[in-house]
């Protein structure tokens, strides 16, 4: 069993809106969601064996604020109360607080040091580990190729804004409006072809020795998993690779704060998480999801509904 939350966003802030100023954001109380989702994982019988936290773990106005250290620290000493390991997503809203290679130096980098657990590249945020018998994680990083959190001068930056220029024409590159393919935003990111390679080769892994495998990524890869602006660049890229195994049974992410859901003509179960940061005081988003044979099963809390997930 292990527990699921997404888009804590928190910030020692007011309430207030989403960039369309017509979603109410509680920045200050998603700390106090977390402590109760806490609370509840340390409960739980039989008891959790690790958490997913889905990315965008503080908001990204803590950068203005000079906060962001700090916010970091509280989100991650609430986590800490936690015995068992957290897996973190790296999302959009870490990197407008922090550059990459700071992130690896920070406790939201879970890669484990050393070993061939992750691509060559250390600052790319994947890995993979067994949590259980015939089990698999697998951690994506869907801003490997992204203008966030990289050195302008870098080829990742410069590569990553002529992808992005070419699809989007528009003076604000954060806005999908009048867009062709509209998920092509300056907030969602992508997959390097190295991560992609690395990917194929550990389902591979996976499928020559009969494991379940669970992905997770802070960016949904499935167009109906999403409102179509919120995934990753080359998702069908990241599908393709997942479409070529018989492995993996269920995507994971955050980033859109509706939730969503969808199971794909591969029977791969693609689960957008609702996000805590648009969840009133009254109520929570978060879950706990219990893995059997042939089958996951969500438990969710407030606005998360349960699912069961056959496989």
């Amino acid at each position: 069993a292990f527990g699921v939350i997404a888009d804590i966003q928190f910030a020692d802030a007011e309430d207030g809106h989403d960039f369309g100023g017509c979603r109410r954001r509680y920045y200050r109380h998603s700390l106090r969601l977390l402590r109760e989702a806490v609370r509840e994982w340390a409960g739980e019988n039989p008891p959790i064996n690790f958490v997913l936290q889905l990315g965008d773990s503080i908001d990204g106005q803590n950068a203005r604020r000079g906060e962001a250290e700090s916010a970091l620290q509280q989100v991650l000493d609430v986590l800490g109360q936690l015995s068992v390991p957290v897996h973190h997503a790296w999302g959009n809203h870490e990197l407008y607080n922090f550059s990459r290679a700071r992130l690896v130096h920070t406790g939201l980098y879970s890669r484990p040091a050393g070993g061939s657990d992750g691509p060559p590249d250390r600052e790319c945020h994947a890995y993979h580990c067994s949590p259980a018998p015939r089990l698999r994680l697998v951690v994506l990083d869907s801003y490997d190729a992204s203008t966030l959190g990289t050195d302008p001068g870098s080829p990742r930056y410069q590569e990553s804004l002529r992808v992005l220029r070419e699809k989007n024409h528009n003076d604000d590159l954060n806005s999908p409006e009048g867009l062709k393919e509209p998920h092509f935003v300056a907030f969602n990111g992508g997959f390097s072809q190295a991560q992609l390679d690395w990917f194929d080769e550990v389902l591979k892994f996976s499928d020559e020795n009969q494991e379940k495998v669970i992905v997770m990524a802070h960016v949904p890869i499935h167009p109906c998993a999403s409102n179509g602006v919120c995934l990753a660049w080359n998702y069908e890229a990241a599908l393709s690779v997942i479409h070529r195994h018989r492995c993996v049974v269920c995507v994971l992410a955050g980033h859109l704060h509706d939730g969503a859901y969808c199971q794909d003509l591969h029977g791969v179960h693609h689960l957008t998480l609702e996000g805590l940061i648009e969840t009133p005081p009254d109520s929570n988003a978060f879950g706990t999801v219990h893995v059997y044979e042939d089958k996951m099963v969500l438990k969710g809390r407030g606005r998360i509904p349960d699912r069961v997930m056959h496989f």
